[in-house]
């Protein structure tokens, strides 16, 4: 399967897979000049990018967990959702949930997207549903291990 991507900004760098395996491909920031978060903060980086996804599939944007892990920068949303039909700039909204001010870098990877299929069901009004083990039973309820 191929993925055309256009640039949008100078300076945009084309997405690739940190290993032959890796199922996310990495996005970089396409800034002019470095851009701070502080704790708290939510802040967007452009990516210079937009996308053709082939048609069934959506592009999942997802954060890095070395940035997650190690900063507490992650997606602002938890996960951006890319629709087929999105021509747009891609934009990634980060947020900062560690306890220090965190420097994003021009060209740094921020965040990861997946294409994956999806499908299209057609939601209905039903009288009933069909009954399971859990039945009502909401959080926690499986069981902690």
């Amino acid at each position: 399967m191929k993925i055309s991507f256009q640039t949008c900004r100078p300076g945009a760098v084309l997405p690739r897979r940190g290993s032959a395996q890796a199922a996310g491909l990495d996005l970089c920031a396409c800034l002019d000049a470095p851009l701070t978060i502080l704790p708290g903060e939510i802040a967007m980086a452009p990516t210079g990018l937009r996308v053709e996804l082939p048609a069934g599939t959506v592009g999942l944007l997802c954060g890095r967990s070395g940035l997650g892990v190690r900063y507490g920068i992650t997606l602002a949303n938890s996960v951006g959702v890319i629709d087929a039909d999105y021509r747009g700039e891609i934009q990634v909204w980060l947020i900062n949930l560690g306890k220090a001010p965190y420097t994003l870098m021009p060209g740094e990877r921020c965040a990861q997207l997946l294409v994956v299929p999806v499908h299209f069901p057609q939601p209905q009004f039903a009288e009933t549903l069909s009954d399971t083990a859990r039945g009502e039973a909401g959080f926690g309820s499986t069981g902690r291990m």
